[in-house]
């Protein structure tokens, strides 16, 4: 007993480190890639010992992008815990292996309606509620309250949008004013642009000094500036923005355009930018770290030349609609030592007669999620060619379900086989709306459930083990009225959810590999630690 006394006086006498902060902005033009610079700060302070979690603040009053269009914001991706998030997320969860929640995710809309919510209880006693201080007070609660969740070492915040834009001023003037009273424990991270302009063979570094000047108008001295461009950058060229801008010479780190966004990290580090973040917040940096296994990996990608052709059905035209499946397949190859090549097609464009025409010469097919009618079609006749071609096919969450109308169609016989989501008519209803979710029309399962494996499948071939958990977006399912008939048939239905008898993973056991989850195993796949059904899937396309 008085050993741990002792010992608990000895912990008390150890210096506990603050929660310190790490704001990332963006100023001149968007898509300069703040969540790549974002989540690459989070994997080098990680390969110092740090405890990260990285979060994004996004200024449009969309509650969350759970039901924005693809086309136009790309992926939603889905946190653990449910919720609907900026693709970004899915950088910082696949860089750092950190898996996020509701709390990394915030929008203008959510914050608004926390603010609202708090005014009709009564919160703020009759007082008018103002942008400032109601509005950026909730904005700076919800950035601190990561730092209290796990006692975090760093919280990494990264602020959707440009300097300049109206919508973000809110976020900003809270960032001034957590900058004032954090001291040294909170910095900025501005990611700005050096345009190259050919006519006159010059880099021009104006932009970045009035995107600067932006930040400073109000209130805001960048402490480091990372500057995209195409150009590789002279050492005058930095040290003129250096001076410009206020900012040390050593804190000024360029990020040229590489052939992967896995080489950031690495680019970044080889510059300082790390060791500079630390000493401004008054730690010494120490040596710097090997990233010894992101290394490892890197030179798998680069050294993957034989091409390994996927194609990538779906119905979003835009390849940030289907981002965390491209990554996923990409990061498969490089362990299979495979250059996967994904080439796009549009389901709309595919039918029966034209399927073989289109998809022939893929090693693979992946037939992707989506919502409503569109497109449906010509997945199914894609399936129809996979299947009777014998093709490795892997079927994620609504290209799940048309394996399942495919095969009730064309190999049990059952013609008018369809889902409620497409025919609210059909006679027989293969996929429908199951359970609890038939007293909402908007209900989903969404978030991350258990799921059982059969033992003798290629799914637990490739897991390893019986209990597995992935993530959901979706709200129809796979009809257990149609159990025993699709059994019968040959379809096996491996995997299953402990708690409601879901189905979770069907496959054809006697296809090379024809699998599909009514889950996203691409939420579960880093860089560092694949999803084991995209290696599965790769292995298979290469076997062919």
């Amino acid at each position: 007993m008085l050993l741990l006394y002792f010992f608990k006086y000895l912990l008390s006498l150890c210096p506990v480190m603050e929660t310190k902060y790490i704001f990332v902005t963006g100023g001149v033009v968007s898509s300069l890639g703040k969540g790549i610079i974002s989540s690459s700060i989070g994997k080098l302070l990680q390969a110092r010992g740090y405890n990260i979690t990285v979060q994004k603040f996004d200024p449009y009053i969309n509650t969350d992008p759970g039901r924005l269009n693809p086309n136009e914001h790309g992926e939603c991706y889905v946190t653990i815990d449910g919720m609907g998030t900026d693709l970004d997320l899915g950088h910082y969860e696949r860089f750092t292996g950190i898996q996020t929640t509701r709390a990394n995710t915030h929008t203008t809309g959510r914050i608004y309606a926390a603010v609202i919510e708090k005014e009709r209880r009564g919160e703020y006693y009759g007082k008018t509620i103002q942008v400032v201080p109601h509005i950026t007070d909730e904005i700076k609660r919800n950035i601190k309250m990561m730092g209290k969740l796990k006692k975090f070492d760093f919280v990494i915040t990264e602020i959707g949008g440009t300097v300049g834009d109206i919508e973000s001023l809110p976020y900003l003037e809270a960032i001034r004013q957590l900058k004032w009273e954090m001291g040294r424990n909170a910095v900025c991270v501005h990611l700005t642009y050096i345009p190259y302009l050919n006519a006159a063979g010059e880099l021009k570094t104006k932009p970045t000094q009035h995107s600067v000047k932006g930040l400073q108008s109000v209130g805001i001295q960048p402490d480091l500036l990372v500057l995209r461009t195409e150009k590789h950058l002279s050492q005058p060229v930095l040290k003129k923005v250096a001076s410009f801008c206020n900012v040390d010479e050593d804190c000024v780190i360029q990020s040229e355009d590489l052939p992967s966004i896995y080489e950031v990290p690495v680019n970044m580090q080889n510059q300082g930018m790390d060791a500079a973040i630390l000493r401004k917040m008054g730690i010494e940096p120490g040596e710097k770290p090997t990233l010894g296994p992101w290394r490892s990996f890197l030179e798998r990608y680069k050294n993957s030349k034989n091409e390994l052709k996927i194609a990538l059905v779906g119905k979003y035209d835009l390849q940030d609609a289907y981002k965390s499946i491209r990554e996923s397949l990409y990061i498969a190859g490089a362990y299979n030592d495979r250059k996967v090549v994904i080439k796009y097609i549009n389901s709309e464009k595919i039918t029966d007669e034209n399927a073989e025409e289109i998809l022939k010469g893929f090693a693979g097919v992946v037939v992707g999620p989506g919502f409503g009618e569109r497109g449906t079609a010509g997945k199914i006749s894609a399936i129809r060619y996979c299947r009777e071609k014998d093709v490795p096919t892997f079927g994620i969450c609504l290209g799940m379900q048309m394996m399942v109308i495919e095969f009730a169609r064309n190999v049990m016989n059952i013609k008018d086989a369809n889902s409620r989501e497409l025919d609210e008519n059909t006679k027989h209803n293969v996929i429908d709306v199951m359970f609890d979710h038939k007293d909402s029309a908007s209900a989903m399962r969404v978030g991350a459930f258990d799921c059982v494996l059969q033992k003798k499948s290629k799914s637990f071939e490739a897991y390893k083990k019986e209990k597995i958990s992935e993530r959901h977006r979706h709200m129809y399912e796979f009809n257990n009225e149609y159990f025993d008939e699709f059994e019968n048939a040959g379809m096996n239905f491996v995997g299953k959810n402990p708690d409601t008898d879901l189905v979770e993973i069907i496959e054809l056991p006697e296809k090379k590999w024809f699998v599909g989850t009514q889950f996203h195993p691409e939420y579960n796949s880093t860089v560092l630690k694949p999803n084991p059904l995209f290696l599965s899937f790769i292995e298979a396309a290469i076997k062919g």
